[in-house]
């Protein structure tokens, strides 16, 4: 069943109960069904407390919000946002907040159903070979439901494909790599780095194409330096000849 988020807790917990066409009371008897069966009061659901929550006066408690997507026939994914807590997020922190020691992430989907934004025709002239920009590659977008892609914004951030023929940065970024480009930083920082690992890796447009590589400005030229291992030769372009993605 759809929830229509009315901006009001209540409102959307009473639409949604008299949608189904059930009463206070029958709620209260049927969570009392859910209770005896599993041995816990916590689950039952009184028309006193019903009545304060539809009212925006409460939260229910773990027991009472799975009593009510029971006898409402909603996910539990659908109805948290109700009460301020959106599944969503978890993929968010579980990505932004990097814990001390190495784990295993759970990056699945808590609902197989949900579905993201994900390329699923690319432009006929598309050549793999080739460094590009994603956004210039694909034709058609379309909604699958992947999980672990769930946290990316694919069609809104700007992302980079690195050619199969592009060892430029090679071993650090393998040819084939999708990369996420900041577009906020298109400065080309001019400082002393301690490891290749902090070094920043930009994102250039050429007029002929696309680079991913370090680089440095030279006066009025930008010089673009591949990793050492790859073999690869530096280039040194005019500034109105490179631009800077991010």
């Amino acid at each position: 069943m759809q929830i229509r988020k009315t901006g009001h807790l209540g409102t959307s917990l009473k639409e949604l109960r008299n949608r189904l066409g059930i009463t206070i009371r029958e709620v209260e008897e049927q969570s009392q069904t859910i209770a005896e069966a599993q041995g816990n009061s916590e689950f039952s659901i009184s028309n006193a407390w019903l009545t304060r929550v539809e009212n925006s006066r409460g939260v229910p408690s773990i027991h009472k919000l799975f009593s009510l997507c029971a006898i409402y026939r909603v996910r539990l994914s659908d109805l948290l946002p109700l009460f301020g807590i959106d599944t969503e997020w978890l993929h968010k922190y579980e990505i932004e907040i990097q814990p001390a020691r190495t784990q295993i992430l759970n990056l699945e989907a808590p609902d197989p159903a949900s579905r993201v934004t994900f390329p699923v025709r690319f432009d006929a002239g598309f050549r793999p070979e080739e460094t590009n920009l994603i956004s210039r590659m694909v034709q058609v977008w379309g909604e699958i439901p992947v999980g672990l892609i769930q946290s990316f914004d694919i069609r809104r951030g700007l992302y980079g494909y690195v050619g199969l023929h592009d060892y430029t940065m090679y071993p650090l970024l393998r040819p084939g790599s999708f990369v996420f480009i900041d577009d906020q930083l298109r400065d080309i920082l001019q400082e002393t780095w301690r490891s290749e690992l902090e070094r920043p890796i930009y994102f250039f447009e050429l007029r002929d194409g696309y680079a991913c590589c370090w680089g440095e400005k030279k006066g009025d030229d930008v010089l673009l330096i591949p990793h050492p291992l790859s073999n690869r030769s530096h280039r040194i372009l005019s500034s109105n000849e490179v631009e800077v993605i991010g």
